[in-house]
């Protein structure tokens, strides 16, 4: 077992995938200055940076991805992921299914999103839940270390094209990673703590906000269980259903705003497939609908912290909240 960050994670996670597989190669807005060590080992043919237009790197990712090659792409910010939208969403996400599945698009759009930098709403906006709406894409989104380095090597050997995004504030977080091949399934969820009052639901940075939430209600007579998604599409509703059939009570935290988010997505297979096992209304504890403020005190305001989300737990089971 190493240590090491979310950033080296990913990092090893491509040099490995790329030593295995020659048809892997990277290019995006900096990722030859930012990863010198693959240019080093793999070379400017598969490694290379790219002007800043967005819609022209997902345009040529699809074209490598058709022919053959299997092109990891980095668009920096969530934001400029909305200049892309046609090659990712009309293109990679839908020529398999018109092709009668001649074609494949074994391709994955990296990019950074989520508060704890203050970089403002041009580079700060969790549009996550759009992707995870257009047919065709799988949408990740790990909140450790070890989930990085998994989910990237399978991202990268899956034939369909793969939405990673990356919280920004988890980038340089040290977590454990298992030595040697490491693969986490698309499509599978974590159970990271076990409870039986309340499910907490989440992921990114906001599993870590659930873990606290969960160490603090255990004080208070509380048993929450704890769930990071991990993948977004396909979403892993045979984890959440069991969690929610033994607690009884639902919470699902994330930083995207709530209207037609993923939280919405869980809050409705939970009430068609489980509702006779529900105790309390199923809650949601999200971002607020509006740009990221740039000031770093505004920013995390404006998303949900490990105090709330212990507090509507409490609410939720019937306790008092602590004053």
């Amino acid at each position: 077992m190493q240590t090491i960050t979310v950033a080296d994670a990913v990092g090893q996670a491509l040099a490995e995938e790329m030593r295995r597989d020659s048809r892997v190669l990277m290019f995006g807005e900096g990722v030859a200055t930012k990863r010198r060590e693959l240019v080093t080992e793999f070379g400017v043919e598969r490694v290379r940076n790219t002007p800043l237009a967005e819609g022209i790197i997902a345009g040529t990712a699809v074209g490598a991805a058709a022919m053959g090659l299997r092109p990891v792409v980095d668009l920096l910010f969530a934001p400029f992921l909305t200049l892309s939208m046609d090659a990712i969403i009309n293109s990679a996400g839908k020529l398999r299914y018109l092709s009668g599945g001649q074609f494949q698009f074994p391709m994955v759009v990296l990019t950074m999103t989520g508060a704890g930098w203050g970089v403002g709403g041009q580079h700060n906006h969790n549009l996550e839940a759009m992707f995870v709406h257009a047919p065709g894409l799988k949408v990740v989104m790990p909140s450790s270390a070890a989930d990085f380095k998994g989910l990237m090597k399978a991202a990268i050997r899956d034939d369909n094209p793969v939405l990673f995004f990356m919280d920004l504030a988890l980038a340089h977080a040290p977590g454990p990673v298992p030595d040697g091949e490491h693969l986490v399934p698309i499509g599978k969820a974590a159970v990271l703590r076990e409870g039986s009052d309340v499910t907490l639901v989440s992921y990114a940075k906001t599993v870590g906000h659930c873990l606290q939430a969960a160490q603090s209600l255990a004080e208070q007579g509380v048993s929450a269980e704890v769930i990071d998604l991990r993948t977004l599409k396909p979403i892993d509703e045979a984890t959440v259903l069991a969690s929610v059939r033994k607690t009884g009570r639902l919470i699902v935290v994330h930083e995207a705003n709530r209207l037609c988010g993923v939280g919405a997505e869980i809050a409705a297979i939970v009430s068609e497939k489980a509702f006779d096992a529900l105790s309390a209304p199923v809650l949601r504890l999200t971002g607020q609908d509006a740009p990221a403020a740039a000031s770093w005190v505004l920013e995390q305001a404006s998303v949900p912290q490990a105090d709330a989300i212990r507090d509507a737990a409490l609410r939720l089971a019937g306790a008092e909240v602590a004053a």
